[in-house]
Protein backbone atom coordinates (compact mmCIF):
# COMPACT_ATOMS: atom_id res chain seq x y z
CA UNK A 1 0.00 0.00 0.00
CA UNK A 2 1.39 3.38 -0.98
CA UNK A 3 1.92 6.05 1.63
CA UNK A 4 0.11 9.27 0.69
CA UNK A 5 1.21 11.29 3.79
CA UNK A 6 2.90 14.54 2.95
CA UNK A 7 6.41 15.03 4.27
CA UNK A 8 6.87 17.65 6.95
CA UNK A 9 9.46 20.29 6.20
CA UNK A 10 12.49 20.08 8.52
CA UNK A 11 12.26 23.83 9.15
CA UNK A 12 8.67 23.55 10.40
CA UNK A 13 9.61 20.61 12.59
CA UNK A 14 12.49 22.53 14.11
CA UNK A 15 10.28 25.56 14.77
CA UNK A 16 7.64 23.35 16.39
CA UNK A 17 10.25 21.72 18.63
CA UNK A 18 11.66 25.09 19.69
CA UNK A 19 8.21 26.48 20.48
CA UNK A 20 7.32 23.35 22.45
CA UNK A 21 10.57 23.51 24.43
CA UNK A 22 10.05 27.22 25.12
CA UNK A 23 6.53 26.65 26.40
CA UNK A 24 7.62 23.68 28.49
CA UNK A 25 10.63 25.47 30.00
CA UNK A 26 8.90 28.81 30.55
CA UNK A 27 8.15 29.42 34.23
CA UNK A 28 5.51 31.99 33.26
CA UNK A 29 3.62 29.48 31.10
CA UNK A 30 3.74 26.86 33.84
CA UNK A 31 2.40 29.35 36.40
CA UNK A 32 -0.39 30.41 34.07
CA UNK A 33 -1.35 26.76 33.57
CA UNK A 34 -1.34 26.17 37.34
CA UNK A 35 -3.53 29.25 37.91
CA UNK A 36 -5.89 28.16 35.14
CA UNK A 37 -6.18 24.70 36.70
CA UNK A 38 -6.92 26.20 40.13
CA UNK A 39 -9.54 28.49 38.61
CA UNK A 40 -11.19 25.51 36.92
CA UNK A 41 -11.23 23.53 40.18
CA UNK A 42 -12.68 26.57 41.97
CA UNK A 43 -15.42 26.99 39.35
CA UNK A 44 -16.41 23.32 39.42
CA UNK A 45 -16.37 23.09 43.22
CA UNK A 46 -18.52 26.21 43.57
CA UNK A 47 -21.01 24.99 40.99
CA UNK A 48 -21.16 21.61 42.71
CA UNK A 49 -21.83 23.15 46.13
CA UNK A 50 -24.49 25.47 44.62
CA UNK A 51 -24.28 27.88 47.57
CA UNK A 52 -23.24 31.26 46.12
CA UNK A 53 -23.84 33.05 49.42
CA UNK A 54 -21.10 30.91 50.97
CA UNK A 55 -18.89 30.01 48.02
CA UNK A 56 -19.27 32.07 44.82
CA UNK A 57 -17.99 30.75 41.54
CA UNK A 58 -14.75 31.92 39.96
CA UNK A 59 -16.62 33.73 37.18
CA UNK A 60 -18.88 35.53 39.68
CA UNK A 61 -15.84 36.54 41.71
CA UNK A 62 -14.05 37.91 38.64
CA UNK A 63 -17.19 39.86 37.69
CA UNK A 64 -17.36 41.31 41.21
CA UNK A 65 -13.65 42.13 41.04
CA UNK A 66 -14.10 43.99 37.76
CA UNK A 67 -17.04 45.92 39.20
CA UNK A 68 -15.06 46.77 42.34
CA UNK A 69 -12.12 48.03 40.27
CA UNK A 70 -14.18 50.09 37.82
CA UNK A 71 -16.98 51.34 40.08
CA UNK A 72 -15.90 51.12 43.72
CA UNK A 73 -12.28 52.28 43.36
CA UNK A 74 -10.75 49.07 44.64
CA UNK A 75 -7.41 50.10 43.14
CA UNK A 76 -7.45 53.23 45.32
CA UNK A 77 -8.07 51.09 48.40
CA UNK A 78 -5.28 48.75 47.36
CA UNK A 79 -2.86 51.63 46.88
CA UNK A 80 -3.83 53.05 50.29
CA UNK A 81 -2.82 49.73 51.85
CA UNK A 82 0.36 49.38 49.79
CA UNK A 83 1.49 52.93 50.60
CA UNK A 84 1.31 52.28 54.34
CA UNK A 85 2.98 48.90 53.86
CA UNK A 86 5.88 50.43 51.93
CA UNK A 87 6.51 52.99 54.68
CA UNK A 88 6.54 50.37 57.41
CA UNK A 89 8.60 48.00 55.27
CA UNK A 90 11.30 50.58 54.52
CA UNK A 91 11.52 51.68 58.17
CA UNK A 92 11.88 48.08 59.35
CA UNK A 93 14.49 47.16 56.72
CA UNK A 94 16.63 50.19 57.59
CA UNK A 95 16.39 49.43 61.30
CA UNK A 96 17.32 45.81 60.68
CA UNK A 97 20.39 46.81 58.67
CA UNK A 98 21.52 49.13 61.46
CA UNK A 99 21.05 46.48 64.17
CA UNK A 100 22.73 43.72 62.16
CA UNK A 101 25.65 45.97 61.15
CA UNK A 102 26.26 46.81 64.80
CA UNK A 103 25.97 43.13 65.69
CA UNK A 104 28.78 42.33 63.27
CA UNK A 105 31.26 44.52 65.13
CA UNK A 106 30.05 44.00 68.70
CA UNK A 107 29.50 40.70 70.50
CA UNK A 108 27.24 42.38 73.03
CA UNK A 109 24.99 43.81 70.30
CA UNK A 110 24.97 40.40 68.58
CA UNK A 111 23.79 38.68 71.75
CA UNK A 112 21.25 41.44 72.31
CA UNK A 113 19.90 41.16 68.78
CA UNK A 114 19.72 37.36 68.90
CA UNK A 115 17.84 37.58 72.20
CA UNK A 116 15.39 40.12 70.82
CA UNK A 117 14.82 37.98 67.72
CA UNK A 118 14.17 34.93 69.88
CA UNK A 119 11.70 36.94 71.96
CA UNK A 120 9.77 38.84 69.32
CA UNK A 121 10.02 36.79 66.12
CA UNK A 122 7.53 34.12 67.36
CA UNK A 123 5.15 36.87 68.55
CA UNK A 124 2.43 37.47 65.93
CA UNK A 125 2.43 41.09 64.86
CA UNK A 126 -1.36 41.26 65.05
CA UNK A 127 -1.07 40.46 68.78
CA UNK A 128 0.46 43.93 69.22
CA UNK A 129 -2.62 45.55 67.74
CA UNK A 130 -4.40 46.29 71.06
CA UNK A 131 -1.24 47.85 72.49
CA UNK A 132 -0.65 49.89 69.34
CA UNK A 133 -4.23 51.15 69.44
CA UNK A 134 -3.84 52.05 73.11
CA UNK A 135 -0.63 53.99 72.50
CA UNK A 136 -1.23 55.58 69.10
CA UNK A 137 -4.97 55.47 68.56
CA UNK A 138 -6.95 54.38 65.53
CA UNK A 139 -4.92 55.20 62.43
CA UNK A 140 -1.77 54.88 60.41
CA UNK A 141 0.70 55.00 63.32
CA UNK A 142 -0.78 51.85 64.81
CA UNK A 143 -0.50 50.13 61.44
CA UNK A 144 3.14 51.15 61.15
CA UNK A 145 3.90 49.69 64.59
CA UNK A 146 2.57 46.25 63.69
CA UNK A 147 4.17 46.40 60.23
CA UNK A 148 7.61 47.24 61.59
CA UNK A 149 7.30 44.38 64.06
CA UNK A 150 6.21 41.99 61.28
CA UNK A 151 9.18 42.89 59.06
CA UNK A 152 12.02 43.71 61.45
CA UNK A 153 12.68 40.40 63.17
CA UNK A 154 12.45 37.89 60.28
CA UNK A 155 14.49 40.18 58.04
CA UNK A 156 17.09 40.79 60.76
CA UNK A 157 17.34 37.03 61.34
CA UNK A 158 17.87 36.28 57.64
CA UNK A 159 20.41 39.10 57.25
CA UNK A 160 22.34 38.12 60.37
CA UNK A 161 22.43 34.51 59.22
CA UNK A 162 23.69 35.64 55.82
CA UNK A 163 26.41 37.79 57.35
CA UNK A 164 27.56 34.97 59.62
CA UNK A 165 27.75 32.57 56.66
CA UNK A 166 30.18 34.77 54.69
CA UNK A 167 33.40 32.76 54.19
CA UNK A 168 36.36 33.79 56.32
CA UNK A 169 38.52 34.27 53.21
CA UNK A 170 36.24 37.05 52.00
CA UNK A 171 36.33 38.65 55.41
CA UNK A 172 40.12 38.55 55.41
CA UNK A 173 40.24 40.14 51.96
CA UNK A 174 38.18 43.05 53.24
CA UNK A 175 40.34 43.50 56.31
CA UNK A 176 43.53 43.30 54.24
CA UNK A 177 42.22 46.16 52.12
CA UNK A 178 41.68 48.18 55.27
CA UNK A 179 37.88 48.08 55.20
CA UNK A 180 36.27 48.81 58.53
CA UNK A 181 32.83 49.73 59.80
CA UNK A 182 30.17 50.69 57.23
CA UNK A 183 32.51 50.24 54.24
CA UNK A 184 33.28 46.68 55.35
CA UNK A 185 29.56 45.87 55.67
CA UNK A 186 28.60 47.50 52.34
CA UNK A 187 31.48 46.21 50.20
CA UNK A 188 32.08 42.75 51.69
CA UNK A 189 29.22 41.43 53.79
CA UNK A 190 26.17 42.65 51.87
CA UNK A 191 27.30 41.40 48.41
CA UNK A 192 28.34 38.02 49.85
CA UNK A 193 25.14 37.61 51.87
CA UNK A 194 22.80 39.00 49.19
CA UNK A 195 20.89 35.70 48.58
CA UNK A 196 20.02 35.50 52.27
CA UNK A 197 19.10 39.20 52.33
CA UNK A 198 16.75 38.84 49.36
CA UNK A 199 15.21 35.74 50.90
CA UNK A 200 14.64 37.67 54.10
CA UNK A 201 13.07 40.54 52.17
CA UNK A 202 10.62 38.17 50.49
CA UNK A 203 9.67 36.52 53.77
CA UNK A 204 9.32 39.90 55.46
CA UNK A 205 7.15 41.16 52.59
CA UNK A 206 4.78 38.21 52.96
CA UNK A 207 4.57 38.74 56.73
CA UNK A 208 3.93 42.46 56.29
CA UNK A 209 1.27 42.01 53.62
CA UNK A 210 -0.81 39.52 55.57
CA UNK A 211 -0.35 41.49 58.80
CA UNK A 212 -1.58 44.68 57.14
CA UNK A 213 -4.68 43.01 55.72
CA UNK A 214 -5.44 41.42 59.11
CA UNK A 215 -4.96 44.76 60.89
CA UNK A 216 -7.22 46.58 58.44
CA UNK A 217 -9.86 43.93 58.97
CA UNK A 218 -9.90 45.03 62.61
CA UNK A 219 -9.64 48.81 62.47
CA UNK A 220 -9.72 49.44 58.76
CA UNK A 221 -8.83 52.98 57.83
CA UNK A 222 -5.18 53.32 56.84
CA UNK A 223 -5.39 56.77 55.26
CA UNK A 224 -8.13 59.06 54.01
CA UNK A 225 -9.92 56.04 52.54
CA UNK A 226 -10.36 52.49 53.71
CA UNK A 227 -7.72 49.99 52.75
CA UNK A 228 -8.07 46.64 51.06
CA UNK A 229 -8.71 44.82 54.33
CA UNK A 230 -11.47 47.28 55.17
CA UNK A 231 -13.05 46.62 51.76
CA UNK A 232 -13.19 42.92 52.61
CA UNK A 233 -14.57 43.57 56.10
CA UNK A 234 -17.27 45.97 54.89
CA UNK A 235 -18.56 43.61 52.21
CA UNK A 236 -18.50 40.71 54.65
CA UNK A 237 -20.84 42.65 56.95
CA UNK A 238 -23.15 43.36 54.01
CA UNK A 239 -23.06 39.67 52.94
CA UNK A 240 -21.61 40.46 49.50
CA UNK A 241 -19.66 37.23 49.43
CA UNK A 242 -18.59 37.63 45.82
CA UNK A 243 -16.99 40.98 46.67
CA UNK A 244 -15.32 39.44 49.73
CA UNK A 245 -13.75 36.84 47.46
CA UNK A 246 -12.90 39.62 44.98
CA UNK A 247 -10.99 41.42 47.73
CA UNK A 248 -9.18 38.23 48.65
CA UNK A 249 -8.38 37.70 44.95
CA UNK A 250 -6.89 41.21 44.82
CA UNK A 251 -4.71 40.37 47.84
CA UNK A 252 -3.45 37.28 46.02
CA UNK A 253 -2.94 39.12 42.72
CA UNK A 254 -0.85 41.84 44.37
CA UNK A 255 1.20 39.18 46.17
CA UNK A 256 1.81 37.31 42.92
CA UNK A 257 2.83 40.51 41.11
CA UNK A 258 5.28 41.56 43.80
CA UNK A 259 6.75 38.09 44.07
CA UNK A 260 6.78 37.31 40.35
CA UNK A 261 7.86 40.69 38.99
CA UNK A 262 9.56 42.88 41.60
CA UNK A 263 11.58 40.30 43.50
CA UNK A 264 12.25 38.16 40.45
CA UNK A 265 13.56 41.22 38.59
CA UNK A 266 15.83 42.12 41.52
CA UNK A 267 17.14 38.54 41.64
CA UNK A 268 17.68 38.49 37.87
CA UNK A 269 19.88 41.59 37.88
CA UNK A 270 21.81 40.59 41.02
CA UNK A 271 22.25 37.08 42.39
CA UNK A 272 21.23 35.19 39.22
CA UNK A 273 23.33 37.40 36.99
CA UNK A 274 26.32 36.99 39.30
CA UNK A 275 25.91 33.21 39.49
CA UNK A 276 25.06 33.21 43.19
CA UNK A 277 21.69 31.54 42.66
CA UNK A 278 20.24 29.22 40.03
Amino acid sequence: MSDFSLPVAPEKTAVFVRVREFLWNSALVRKVLVLALLALVWELAARYSAKPILFPTFTATMAALWEAVTVENLLVSSWASLFVLLKGYVIAVLLAFVFVSLAVVSRFVRELLQTLISMFNPLPAIALLPVAMLWFGLGEKSLLVVLVHAVLWPFALATLTGFESVPETQRLVGRNYGLRGPSYVIRILIPAALPSILYGMKIAWAFAWRTLIAAELVFGVSSSSGGLGWFIFRNRNELFTDKVFAGLAMVIIIGLLVEGIVFRLVEAVTVRRWGMQR
